[in-house]
């Protein structure tokens, strides 16, 4: 493996698209509810908010291998890790450095918001920072927690955290906009989890799949899916988003083809992976739409 690409993979790169679309739907937020944001104030959201991703992706991946998980699992390009420290174990501290130093350059650019706007703040920093620490040693052991705190951290922290720190306040708008990614980041690691069930199971963990079946999963994935888009009908109806962010219910024809192949190849890796694939389109490009539609206003 090439130098930059193990020093990068505990990051996920590739992965770490998902958090400008989220992020863009605060920034939409901040522009349609008050006109103007500085672009300072942006550019340093963008960077707390990719700071904490790859913290949480690089202590997850620390984790992962030293649990031994790593060395089980078949990876596929969606799920089992980047695959970096099975084949480089001496990269393992740096994997750890990497999560502690993003970690904390999470903190300073909270802290600076926090000199900026107040108190106010800090209990969204503060759940932010537990659930990038406890993730991976403790919320995968817990159906509930598994299947919710991605949504919590990518979905309600990073689109309210963003939409505070442009406005210095809480909105409506951000909460509604922000339960888009909060239902369907939830849903990105849940169908995730589906080809890892056998290794994730040696090592003690207990998410949805493992506890309820893949069927019963593959329901609760499609329920979630429902969840995102009635959030965003509901949003448009009741006036906290712009007609123009039904652009998002366009997503509905990637996300049918995606619940009908979880339900059926749940238990086919192969199978299955194409359709991990359209999840990973709904979950970026809905977002995404959202907030071209704030920004459209």
């Amino acid at each position: 493996m090439s130098t930059i690409k193990i020093l990068l993979g505990p990051m996920r790169v590739p992965f770490l698209i998902l958090t400008p679309a989220c992020v863009s739907l605060g920034v939409g937020s901040a522009v349609w509810t008050t006109g103007e944001v500085r672009v300072l104030f942006v550019v340093l959201a963008l960077i707390g908010a990719l700071s904490a991703h790859i913290s949480v992706n690089s202590l997850n991946e620390y984790f992962d291998y030293r649990s031994g998980l790593d060395l089980r699992t078949k990876r596929t390009p969606f799920s089992g890790g980047s695959g970096v420290l099975p084949q480089n174990p001496d990269k393992a501290g740096h994997a750890l450095i990497m999560g502690l130093v993003s970690f904390a350059l999470t903190g300073v650019v909270g802290i600076y918001f926090i000199h900026v706007w107040g108190w106010r703040l800090l209990p969204l920093g503060l759940i932010g920072l537990f659930v990038i620490v406890f993730y991976t040693i403790w919320f995968t052991y817990n159906p509930l927690l598994c299947l919710l705190a991605p949504g919590l951290g990518f979905g309600i922290l990073m689109v309210m955290g963003t939409d505070f720190v442009l406005t210095g306040s809480y909105s409506c708008t951000a909460f509604v906009a922000s339960l888009v990614p909060f239902f369907l980041v939830s849903n990105l690691l849940l169908l995730n989890q589906f080809p890892d069930v056998v290794p994730d199971r040696s090592v003690g963990r207990r998410h949805l799949p493992i506890t309820l079946g893949l069927k019963r999963s593959s329901l609760i994935y499609g329920a979630f899916l429902l969840l995102s888009y009635a959030s965003i009908a509901l949003g448009v109806h009741l006036h906290y988003l712009p007609r123009f962010s039904l652009m998002g219910l366009l997503t509905i024809a990637i996300a049918l083809p995606a619940f009908a192949g979880a339900y059926r190849f749940g238990k086919n890796i192969e199978r299955l992976i194409p359709y991990l694939a359209l999840n990973v389109l709904v979950v970026i490009l809905t977002p995404l739409l959202v907030a071209v539609g704030l920004f459209l206003g």
